[in-house]
């Protein structure tokens, strides 16, 4: 069975993030066209996301030393699985979409935190024997929703992460949609949304 994993990262609901609004109506369109998939839908300001810190580091440290998992300290026990829940949850998808709006040309610090849970070598890439990393995620369909008050055509820094960050680990089926250039011009925000639900309705069909 189809698994679609769902990551928003804004802490407002479609009412009031145009981002959201556009990842609500390709939920609706793909459900409609997929109605036996699990969709999985979470939002990362809802969740402990955990950060690679001190804790982490440390406890990546012992395991690597050969120190056992449950003779960690208490937090460090509990960073450590809940990093690798992240990344089991992850590598169990067969199709992600990521949905963000664009801050400060960068992507929101919780998006950032639960990406590094994807990137986890051995698990989603490898180095060869001459030492280049290669992705291992290689079966999974991607879609990247973002929105923005400029026009950028997916060249700010926020999507060019994004894209690099997962072709890295393999991802090669890419998609993206973006709603842009609604405070740039805002006597034209309801034309571009309009067009943004469009797209993501198609891409709800078709994904």
């Amino acid at each position: 069975m189809t698994k679609l994993l769902i990551v928003r990262a804004h802490p407002y609901t479609g009412e009031a993030s145009r981002s959201m609004a556009v990842t609500d109506v390709f939920i609706e369109s793909y459900s409609q066209e997929n109605p036996n998939d699990v969709i999985e839908d979470i939002n990362l300001y809802e969740m402990a996301v955990p950060e690679i810190d001190r804790h982490l580091l440390n406890a990546w440290k012992s395991l690597s030393e050969g120190i056992a998992f449950d003779e960690l300290e208490e937090e460090q026990q509990e960073k450590v699985s809940l990093f690798n829940g992240y990344t089991e949850n992850f590598l169990s998808a067969d199709k992600i979409v990521i949905a963000n709006p664009l801050w400060n040309l960068n992507v929101p610090a919780r998006l950032k935190a639960w990406i590094d849970t994807t990137n986890v070598a051995g698990k989603t890439f490898k180095y060869d024997e001459s030492g280049h990393p290669y992705g291992l995620v290689n079966d999974k369909k991607m879609l990247h929703i973002q929105s923005s008050g400029g026009v950028y055509a997916g060249k700010d820094p926020a999507s060019v992460y994004i894209k690099t960050i997962f072709n890295f680990i393999g991802v090669s089926d890419f998609q993206e949609l973006f709603a842009e250039g609604m405070d740039h011009a805002p006597e034209s925000a309801p034309q571009i949304m309009a067009d943004a639900i469009e797209k993501s309705i198609h891409l709800g069909k078709t994904f």
